[in-house]
């Protein structure tokens, strides 16, 4: 019966299945449940390793982009050219899509007018008569002489002559026919005044020098073996000295231009580095910054061993307020003015423009995404540019503002909409964080259209500085540091009113020898803007021609 029993609850029970080694068993002791355990340890412990090697390979992956996006950057700085007159895309990859205007052709445009042929008539005429030999005068066959034809057919053609010559000046001497005493002994006539006392060189000598070595360039050691071809030879050491005695001349009108640039109120500036080969006490190494600070009227370089916000605050003084045009150098935005908002910072698109092409030519995945970038900053300036060509027809200008205003919406909304991806690739998310940043500085320009977009008109000034570092390494002591500076922002200002530099420095170091070899007390009138309307046309660019101002 117990066995019946048994058997009735046996065959009431469900079968069981067959206890796995990785099944829970109910016992807490039992050994199956122990190393079920330990095997769901070790499952998860590999688990986790697996993870953090996907996630290292991952990032090695990463760094391995990000060094060869790098490293095309630096041949790029090394090989490729530096200026931006470039095409865009990569040789060795299409462009994504077609600009959105053609690019202008250069040269002479088609249907624009010609430029006028130059006149010449300025420059002394030497006239020279072209005839044939004697015994050629005849004619050929018959040998009857040819009879002479009233009139001549003329022409011109363009020569330089260059020459050194010696200034010899003899004066005259008298002695008193009186008695009265009053002028005893011989009387001499005043030698012709110099620019540097007990110098046998003349002033043209020193306009050429100064010319040739801060407004084209060229070391004085080059222009001294160029004169030497002509016959002048002159010693290196007697130059120098020269311009070292030249410098306190021009402090008055440096200071002349400082003084009216500060009561201006839109600027444009930008630095470079300047060697500076002297010892100054807490300055360690030979690097020195030369800023460029330009406006309207005036372009002042200042040279400074730091590169420190308190270059260009100082320089515009405690009661500036208007406009800077600049790049993003962090200095600008640490400026008192800045912070008190007195003076607004405009960014430059051209900078912004360099981020995303840098983006496509370092990182070729994100290449159609960068162009894509250029192409519609393009558009913004040429929408920028078609508005300004319409400042003087209200409607236009207004049709067109709005177009501008529209793109410049668009262009953010599209930033922030992809700075939102959490999966944005690192490389953009850079450089779009950077645009959001400098947002309102970049868009100042479409509320106020005189505003540039860009400030490459300073960066243009920066080139002839550059040049001559490049060609003399900088300056060799403090004093010719700073005659570099104020003859740079002398130079640069004359060009800039319209003036011949080398005409217009002539009759300052004129002035300069009539004083004495000193700077002459009104030395401020030789400043462009204060300039007569006979002055203007006498330093004009074509002598003898009516100035319109």
């Amino acid at each position: 019966m117990e066995q019946d029993g048994l058997s009735a609850v046996d065959s009431s029970t469900p079968p069981q299945e067959p206890v796995s080694s990785l099944s829970p068993c109910i016992h807490p002791d039992c050994p199956c449940r122990t190393e079920l355990i330990r095997l769901r340890q070790q499952a998860n412990y590999y688990k986790a390793q697996h993870q953090r090697a996907v996630t290292r390979l991952e990032q090695l992956q990463q760094d391995i982009e990000q060094l060869r996006a790098q490293l095309r950057l630096r041949e790029r700085q090394l090989f490729e050219r530096k200026s931006e007159k470039t095409c865009a895309t990569p040789k060795t990859q299409p462009a994504a899509t077609a600009p959105p205007f053609p690019k202008r052709p250069r040269g002479q445009q088609r249907g624009r007018p010609s430029p006028p042929r130059r006149s010449y008539h300025h420059l002394p005429a030497v006239e020279e008569v072209l005839d044939f030999p004697a015994d050629e005068q005849h004619c050929q066959r018959c040998g009857q002489p040819w009879q002479p034809f009233p009139g001549t057919e003329d022409a011109e053609l363009l020569e330089i002559d260059v020459r050194a010559y010696r200034r010899v000046y003899r004066r005259r001497r008298y002695r008193p026919g009186c008695t009265c005493g009053k002028r005893p002994g011989i009387i001499t006539a005043p030698p012709p005044p110099k620019v540097l006392p007990k110098t046998h060189l003349g002033i043209s000598v020193w306009v050429s020098l100064l010319l040739d070595k801060y407004q084209f360039g060229r070391p004085t050691y080059r222009l001294l073996q160029d004169l030497r071809s002509h016959g002048l030879d002159l010693s290196l050491g007697t130059v120098t000295d020269g311009l070292r005695r030249l410098t306190p001349l021009f402090e008055p009108l440096y200071e002349g231009l400082i003084a009216r640039q500060r009561q201006e109120h839109h600027w444009q500036a930008d630095e470079t580095r300047w060697l500076v080969f002297a010892t100054l006490e807490g300055k360690v190494g030979q690097r020195w910054y030369l800023w460029a600070v330009q406006s309207a009227q005036a372009v002042v370089f200042l040279l400074d061993p730091t590169r420190s916000h308190d270059v260009p605050q100082n320089h515009l003084g405690e009661e500036a307020f208007g406009i800077l045009n600049v790049d993003r150098y962090s200095a600008y935005k640490a400026m008192t003015q800045v912070k008190e908002e007195r003076i607004l910072l405009a960014f430059c698109w051209a900078h912004v423009r360099r981020d995303f092409l840098a983006v496509a030519r370092d990182w070729p995945s994100e290449q159609d995404w960068g162009l894509r970038w250029v192409e519609d900053i393009g558009r913004l300036y040429h929408l920028n540019d078609e508005r300004v060509t319409a400042q003087d027809d209200p409607m236009v200008f207004a049709k067109r503002h709005a177009a501008l205003s529209v793109a410049v919406e668009q262009m953010e909304q599209r930033c922030q909409q992809e700075r939102s991806d959490p999966q944005l690739h690192p490389a953009r998310r850079k450089v779009l964080e950077s645009l959001q940043e400098h947002w309102v500085g970049l868009t100042l320009f479409v509320d106020i259209w005189d505003v540039p977009m860009d400030n490459n008109a300073v960066e243009r000034t920066l080139r002839g500085p550059v040049v001559g570092r490049k060609n003399y390494s900088g300056s060799g002591s403090l004093w010719s540091g700073w005659l570099a500076a104020m003859l740079f922002s002398l130079l640069e200002t004359v060009e800039r009113w319209d003036l011949n530099p080398r005409l217009w420095l002539t009759g300052y170091l004129e002035a300069c020898a009539a004083a004495g070899g000193q700077a002459p007390a009104d030395a401020t009138r030789f400043l462009p803007w204060w300039l007569k309307r006979a002055e203007k046309r006498k330093y004009g660019r074509e002598p003898n021609v009516a100035d319109s101002g």
